[in-house]
């Protein structure tokens, strides 16, 4: 998906809480629709340059993360 151009759904906007452990966004936090990652999940999109909450976003991905807490 490197350089591929994608969009995200953000369920998670910048400044909300995790709703079952609290913890805080600092940045827009989303999935990539219709994708299933190892964990059988779609695959999750950090959206980074954008300093307001987000519903939505398209753009290029330019970084790939590998968890190692993660399947």
């Amino acid at each position: 998906m490197l350089n591929k151009k994608v969009s995200v759904v953000i369920d998670r906007p910048l400044g909300s809480r995790h709703p079952k452990h609290g913890f805080y966004y600092p940045i827009n936090y989303g999935y990539i629709p219709n994708t299933i990652g190892g964990d059988g999940e779609e695959i999750d999109a950090h959206v980074i340059g954008e300093f307001e909450p987000l519903e939505t976003f398209c753009g290029y991905v330019v970084a790939i993360i590998h968890r190692e807490d993660d399947v």
